[in-house]
């Protein structure tokens, strides 16, 4: 196993490599006509399936798909019943996730784990502005709570910056964020985390979500501050309006996988 704290200092490591991203590409944007009339979940050896016309569905590798709580397969299978006259992907977050999680975390978690202690190791909650004040305040507002969580909960200590400027956090503390993934590997933790941090920017915010020290509004919150302040001077773009609400989708199925992913 390559050491990951070596590796995030070395600006020749790319994550495009990891197993989230070529688990991705296997899902292409076609958009087929809808071919079914029914979906139900069942389950089976080993956890449960959704079934389309009573055939299983399976990833674009062609693996079976087999989720671990019922809450998991009906968040699926919702998404396939919600489609009409073709099957569109890309409103269908948790199925796509799914895909992720067989077809590439699987088969390599420790790769989706560095690639989380990457993004902890300039994470956007660290880097704050110096103006105007009510910027400053709104980011002071929101993130401390998750820096103080991640200093008090994980053992976790880091350095802020104004400005742009790359600061080095401890490496005792992006060690503590990789032991605090490693104690709980499970694929379906890891990549559902892996989406909330990609679109919140923030590896931190995503860990304070999953533990409950954030609720979902709050970390929406917390990962938008300087865009929320950007868009309250100037305004909001219909196209960036449309973006921004894309990635809510994705980040609120990511969200209930991860809290799907328990039998309750």
């Amino acid at each position: 196993m390559r050491d990951i704290l070596s590796d995030l200092e070395d600006s020749k490591f790319h994550s495009d490599v990891d197993p989230v991203k070529r688990a991705q590409q296997l899902t292409k944007p076609v958009m087929p006509k809808r071919f079914y009339k029914s979906v139900d979940v069942e389950e089976g050896e080993g956890g449960w399936t959704v079934l389309l016309d009573g055939k299983a569905i399976r990833t674009p590798a062609q693996a079976l798909i087999v989720l671990p709580t019922e809450n998991a397969a009906l968040l699926v299978a919702a998404e396939f019943s919600a489609q009409t006259d073709v099957v569109n992907l890309a409103t269908m977050p948790a199925y796509r996730l799914v895909n992720t999680v067989i077809d590439g975390v699987s088969a390599d978690p420790q790769a989706v784990i560095e690639d989380i202690m990457r993004f902890a190791s300039s994470d956007m909650t660290c880097y704050r502005a110096d103006a105007p004040d009510a910027l400053v305040v709104s980011q002071s507002s929101a993130w401390d709570p998750v820096l103080d969580w991640a200093q008090e909960r994980l053992g976790a200590r880091f350095t802020l910056s104004e400005g742009v400027m790359h600061v080095e956090q401890p490496r005792e503390s992006i060690a503590a964020i990789g032991h605090h993934l490693r104690q709980d590997a499970d694929p379906f933790r890891l990549a559902s985390l892996h989406v909330m941090t990609s679109i919140s920017g923030s590896a931190l915010i995503a860990l304070a979500l999953e533990a409950g020290t954030l609720s979902f509004d709050q970390a929406w919150a917390a990962a938008h501050v300087d865009e929320d302040w950007n868009i309250a001077q100037w305004g909001e773009d219909q196209e960036a309006a449309a973006r921004r609400a894309f990635r809510k989708r994705d980040m609120e199925a990511a969200y209930a996988v991860l809290a799907a992913r328990r039998a309750t």
